[in-house]
């Protein structure tokens, strides 16, 4: 079984995309059939992402740490009891592509790490849109580590120890774990996944926040 975990704090405007595109991927045929369990770890949300994702027909789970650590760590504690033996992480204003898990297991990898595309830019200034094209890698050999396109055998993840209890940069915090225990990454460009600007960042550090500091000038552009 494939697990797949989706941590949310008041997605509703965008987790029904983010849902739909998922089970697409889930029905791809290079799977063979293999069952995939959809867990979205609902974090103190107070807006109506649990009932959408219910009405969709996958797990949900809450909690209220508002951690992204935590919560992905709880979602994949989950699908692991339950028998996964591959986890793939995403995020709630994201959408993989129909053959994101296909591709993840095709690497052949204790871990996989994937590239971003972003979907709309005109939250941003245009500036912004430069500097993500010419210094973004989005290409096999990238070091980019995104919550939104990660994906990790269960048993190289136990090793590592899970993601810690981190509210932004949960993701690299558990690839620098998985490098330390000699897991084997690919870096890839294969599984894609396209993700949200969004100006209203859910947590300090992450994507989006540092999309608005690059276009307020507080960060290197």
């Amino acid at each position: 079984m494939i697990g797949v975990i989706v941590p949310a704090h008041n997605e509703e405007a965008l987790i029904a995309g983010c849902l739909a595109a998922l089970l697409e991927a889930s029905r791809h045929d290079a799977l063979a059939g293999e069952p995939v369990r959809i867990v979205v770890a609902l974090d103190a949300c107070s807006d109506f992402s649990g009932a959408i994702a219910r009405a969709y027909g996958v797990q949900t789970l809450s909690l209220k740490a508002r951690n992204v650590g935590v919560a992905r760590a709880l979602g994949a504690s989950l699908v692991l009891a339950q028998g996964a033996r591959w986890l793939a992480f995403t995020d709630a204003d994201s959408r993989v592509s129909p053959n994101w898990l296909a591709a993840q297991l095709a690497l052949d990898a204790d871990a996989v790490c994937g590239s971003i595309a972003v979907d709309d830019w005109s939250a941003h200034p245009h500036s912004v849109r430069e500097y993500f094209r010419k210094t973004y890698v989005d290409a096999d050999g990238h070091r980019h580590v995104h919550g939104a396109n990660l994906g990790v055998s269960a048993d190289a993840y136990r090793r590592a120890g899970g993601f810690p209890p981190l509210r932004c940069s949960e993701d690299v915090a558990l690839v620098d774990r998985l490098i330390a225990t000699g897991a084997r990454i690919a870096w890839s460009a294969a599984p894609r996944v396209t993700t949200s600007a969004r100006a209203a960042a859910r947590v300090r550090g992450g994507f989006s926040d540092t999309l608005i500091a690059w276009a307020t000038g507080s960060a290197p552009a």
